[in-house]
């Protein structure tokens, strides 16, 4: 089985499935992860005057959590961070498409369409464009997951809500999402933010709980194909 996981933003893959990719590389499926957007730049006043040196150790971290993980390989784009919205939607379509073309998945995680960050809103939208089941399509089962920070800050808000229906035991690889999730040193807060291992380990019991596990990720099912 291979499985892709499509992530805006360099940590988002990590916040949204650690865990899951973790257990799926541990159990021999092949996981694959792309992480369109640059990340970080939108910090700077403007575009042209971030640190590109940050942007390369934010790129190399992307790679070393992946090997952390078991990632089999880790692509990643270079989209204008938190400004999606000015590039078009077929654009990242394009991208999505071509992966699904190459690695030829039949599962794939992606970004939640209700979040509070817009990067996160077109990437949804451009998977759901990329892998609609038309006759061929290898994608038979579409998720999208919840990042701390976003998903949650959205208050429910925007359309459509989180309600997670599929759960994934992640009791065994929860310590090493929260290891990789502090090697994006740049992006990992301390508690009480939601980034901070207290808080993610505090989410992951949550949803464990919810299901009936010590610990778990949680995702709301966009397709199934059976």
């Amino acid at each position: 089985m291979t499985t892709l996981v499509l992530a805006a933003h360099p940590d988002d893959e990590v916040l949204g499935c650690g865990g899951t990719m973790a257990r799926l590389a541990q159990d021999g499926e092949a996981v694959y992860v792309a992480i369109l957007g640059e990340g970080i730049t939108s910090r700077a006043a403007q575009r042209e005057h971030a640190d590109a040196f940050q942007v390369e150790v934010l790129r190399a971290c992307s790679h070393r959590v992946a090997n952390h993980l078991g990632v089999r390989e880790c692509f990643l784009y270079g989209l204008p961070d938190n400004r999606f919205d000015t590039v078009p939607l077929l654009d990242i379509v394009k991208i999505v498409e071509d992966l699904v073309a190459k690695l030829k998945p039949e599962t794939v995680y992606t970004q939640h369409g209700g979040d509070l960050n817009v990067d996160h809103v077109q990437l949804y939208r451009a998977t759901l464009t990329a892998t609609r089941p038309v006759s061929g399509c290898p994608v038979k089962a579409l998720y999208a997951y919840e990042v701390a920070s976003s998903t949650e800050w959205a208050f429910q808000q925007f359309s459509p809500a989180f309600r997670p229906s599929v759960f994934v035991n992640i009791e065994t690889t929860l310590e090493r999402k929260i290891e990789a999730m502090q090697m994006y040193e740049s992006e990992a807060r301390v508690f009480p933010h939601p980034r901070a291992p207290e808080a993610l380990n505090a989410q992951a019991q949550r949803w464990g709980t919810t299901a009936g596990l010590a610990a778990a990720e949680a995702f709301d099912l966009v397709r199934l194909v059976r």
